[in-house]
């Protein structure tokens, strides 16, 4: 009995899997006539094909479903060569690969693999109805983008699997593996934020361009938004929006650290979280009222980002990486704890990536975690002062007495919180 009960829950999952697939192609078929097939086709076809499997297993006939498949690929071909018929322009073949695929899922779910065939029917329903979208994603899609894409994947997926998983130097600081594992790591953090920009737009405001510009650089935020106060000089409501898109894009630099850290080393977050997180939440709390100061954000000439991956600049990253961690371990060695605060002061007046990794690699071993966590305290601080300075410098004067402010007040909170470490 339970097996007859299995076998109709079987052809059940079989059924609904054709349904799934099917309701969506009856609502294509609505505005397409000449379309293959609709709900009622697409039941068939997955029971067809639960019912191939099933006497190929009772009667031990491996060809029969071979054959009964061969059937339906060649009465797919033959609809679609009428369909192209019909049409002016050569169809495509969506529909009837779905068909096939229902075919096979249905004869899935007999072998033993229901689960799996309602997974792939789900995400086969999901790519189907979601025609526009993903076409209108594709659109956007420049040459240099898929480029980068393509050059990510070349790095995770065999770049990677080549390098040598162990240290080659005597210190044990330049693992090749795991540098460019972090390497990875940076680029695809770029990446989101490069590709939410793309998608929001420059036009929605300096607080969006802030907040995602944050994630592939929070100095080309500040250096970007303190070149275009210069041009807008003497409107204060852009001075209080630009400070408003700089302070967000610090925020998310705050954020990177603690989510960096989290990702490597897990108890480093304990010391480490208070400082960094008051520095975020006083950097964000002046965002926000300089936000409402501003009555129109406007970022029509905001920041350009390009797009953040390239080869080069990752194995630029990664060479500084494993320079700045060689540098830590040597100090480890040779130096007491307050020539790590130099290092780390020093790494962080350009980028507070590497030195945030090598932290993280440096307190995997107990005992370690204080140290790191001041350490990275004081590199976020130098990082900050140095984009205090490049607006400073580059921008106007009213953007600069309000990043004075917000910037002695980060660091205060900051020093204080480190104080107590």
């Amino acid at each position: 009995m339970q097996t007859e009960l299995t076998l109709l829950q079987n052809f059940a999952y079989a059924l609904a899997i054709g349904a799934l697939v099917g309701i969506e192609r009856e609502k294509h078929k609505v505005n397409n006539l000449s379309s293959f097939g609709g709900v009622r086709t697409f039941m068939l076809l997955a029971l067809l094909g639960a019912v191939g499997a099933w006497l190929s297993e009772q009667l031990q006939q491996p060809w029969l479903e071979l054959a009964v498949l061969t059937v339906v690929a060649a009465l797919v071909v033959v609809a679609y060569h009428l369909k192209h018929r019909e049409e002016l322009q050569a169809p495509g073949l969506t529909t009837e690969l779905s068909a096939v695929l229902v075919f096979l899922l249905g004869g899935a779910v007999m072998h033993g693999h229901a689960g799996i065939a309602v997974a792939i029917a789900i995400m086969t329903s999901a790519i189907l109805a979601f025609k526009q979208p993903l076409h209108g994603l594709v659109a956007k899609i420049g040459n240099d983008d898929l480029f980068a894409g393509l050059k990510l994947l070349i790095a995770s997926f065999v770049v990677l699997p080549l390098l040598p998983d162990h240290a080659l130097d005597p210190w044990q600081a330049f693992n090749p593996y795991k540098i460019w594992l972090l390497v990875i790591l940076i680029s695809v953090l770029s990446l989101v934020g490069y590709v939410a920009t793309r998608l929001l737009g420059p036009a929605r405001g300096t607080a969006v361009a802030g907040l995602a510009g944050g994630l592939v650089s929070s100095t080309a935020v500040s250096l970007s938004f303190a070149r275009l106060s210069r041009q807008l000089q003497g409107d204060d409501n852009q001075d209080d929006a630009l400070a408003c898109g700089i302070l967000l894009a610090w925020s998310v630099m705050s954020l990177r650290v603690l989510l960096m850290v989290g990702i490597v080393c897990l108890p480093l977050l304990a010391p480490l979280w208070p400082a960094v997180s008051a520095m975020a939440l006083v950097t964000l709390a002046t965002a926000a009222y300089f936000y409402r100061r501003a009555p129109q954000l406007q970022a029509n000439s905001a920041t350009s980002i390009s797009n953040p991956f390239s080869l080069w600049a990752a194995s630029q990253f990664g060479l500084m990486f494993a320079l700045v961690l060689l540098v830590v371990k040597l100090t480890e060695h040779f130096a007491p704890a307050e020539g790590l605060y130099l290092v780390a002061a020093i790494a962080g007046t350009t980028d507070v990536d590497a030195i945030t990794l090598s932290m993280a690699q440096y307190a995997q071993q107990a005992g370690r975690e204080p140290l790191a966590a001041t350490a990275l305290v004081i590199a976020v601080i130098s990082n900050t002062l140095v984009k205090t300075a490049l607006v400073t410098v580059a921008g106007s004067a009213g953007l600069r007495r309000r990043l004075f402010g917000a910037c002695a007040l980060v660091i205060l909170s900051a020093t204080l919180l480190l104080w107590a470490l």
